[in-house]
């Protein structure tokens, strides 16, 4: 859940990574945004989808984030914490996170997080350069896949019967049939 704080001043990215209070932001335009924990099909959607790709990424130069800062622009204060995320050149990883847009994001919605994830991460993903960007929607059993081409995202959605390839990480797919053992998807 996304949670934008009211605030008298905007935040710099300086400041946001001073912020250690014990809560998860994002921060958008130097706007705070609050993030609630995540429910439970969130947590064994992003587990499950982390471990197949630490298996696929073993011996290999990409790194898998999962919960980790991915700052788009360096001359803008917005930072986002994607659910999960690919980092292919490793000059764009630090200590931060990852400065620069990641190959892949996925991003697991929840109610509260839909219109976010959705309008304004959409548009920033794209605008950013982010090749691959994944909206899986637990609710109603589908994934959005967005392929960067010609600067501009084109959709295609599945359901949670498939098995997808990740354009973006060539030989790299996806198993969402495995969700059908969870009570949660019931």
């Amino acid at each position: 859940m996304a949670v934008e704080l009211r605030q008298e001043r905007r935040y710099t990215f300086e400041e946001y990574l001073e912020i250690d209070d014990g809560n998860k932001y994002e921060l958008r335009d130097g706007i705070l945004y609050m993030m609630s924990a995540p429910f439970d099909p969130h947590v064994v959607i992003g587990g499950q989808l982390i471990a197949q790709l630490i298996v696929f990424f073993r011996g290999k130069t990409c790194q898998v984030k999962y919960d980790s800062n991915v700052r788009l622009w360096k001359d803008k204060d917005t930072t986002y914490v994607p659910d999960i995320s690919v980092i292919c050149d490793p000059s764009k990883i630090n200590n931060f996170g990852c400065v620069g847009a990641p190959d892949f994001i996925i991003e697991i919605i929840s109610p509260s997080t839909a219109r976010m994830d959705y309008l304004v991460k959409h548009k920033d993903y794209q605008d950013s350069g982010v090749k691959e960007y994944w909206i899986i929607d637990p609710k109603d059993k589908k994934v959005d896949v967005n392929i960067l081409i010609d600067g501009k995202y084109e959709l295609t959605t599945y359901t949670f019967d498939n098995v997808i390839d990740v354009r973006a990480l060539p030989g790299c797919e996806l198993d969402f049939t495995i969700f059908k053992e969870y009570n949660l998807l019931a």
